[in-house]
């Protein structure tokens, strides 16, 4: 996705309102969902057990947790660029509003379609943004996720604050 030429910490306000971009697609499989399962104890057949899954499933496979879909908002923001550049840092700061509409099946493809909400001035070089992040999967017409998230971004370091005052 190409970041538009004037995105920066001080035009963040600029694209409130409109759709800020989309990732590229990713493929969850079932090594990912495994790792994910064996990391947060949520080991459910229906994520795990792929021979059960396809006897017993609605779904004829494994599906992802939706706790992954959302965690990998993280990756998708950012390959969307919804980071200025010139940004120090942008800081989880929470979460809005989430909704897990349609199951990610292993070896589904996903990617997130980002609207920026807001931008909110905190002072001190602080912007509060939030962004709508639709998580959509490939030919399929429901998306998998509707979520808002709030993201802290730090303004560009001050000269005076980078090796101490010059």
């Amino acid at each position: 996705m190409a970041v538009p030429g004037n995105y920066a910490f001080d035009t963040v306000g600029e694209f409130v309102g409109r759709e800020f971009g989309v990732s590229d697609w990713i493929t969850v499989d079932q090594q990912t969902i495994d790792r994910f399962a064996e990391s947060t104890g949520d080991d459910q057949w229906i994520h795990v057990d792929v021979e059960r899954a396809k006897r017993e499933s609605p779904y004829g496979t494994t599906i992802a947790h939706g706790f992954l879909i959302l965690s990998l908002l993280a990756k998708l923001q950012f390959d969307a660029g919804v980071v200025p550049p010139d940004a120090s840092q942008a800081l989880n700061f929470g979460l809005d509003r989430v909704r897990f509409i349609a199951p990610v099946k292993s070896g589904d493809r996903i990617r997130n379609r980002l609207e920026l909400l807001s931008a909110e001035e905190k002072g001190e070089g602080r912007i509060l943004l939030k962004t709508k992040n639709t998580v959509e999967i490939e030919d399929e017409e429901k998306p998998a996720m509707v979520a808002e998230l709030l993201a802290l971004l730090i303004g560009p370091e001050k000269e005076e604050t980078r090796g101490g005052a010059r």
